[in-house]
């Protein structure tokens, strides 16, 4: 029962699992972020293009 307790204890297998999906959020959000940002600034580089052209 010890030894069973013992390799439970040390095994560290589910810590990857929590650390991945860490780093997965925390890129979700840089990429979102910038994808809102350069898409809101886009659309203003486009409007005022088109209205240059007209």
């Amino acid at each position: 029962m010890n030894y069973f307790l013992k390799l439970l204890w040390s095994n560290e297998e589910g810590q990857d699992i929590a650390e991945y999906s860490v780093m997965l959020a925390v890129i979700l959000v840089i990429v979102v972020g910038t994808v809102r940002l350069i898409g809101a600034n886009a659309s203003n580089v486009f409007s005022q293009v088109g209205s240059a052209i007209q």
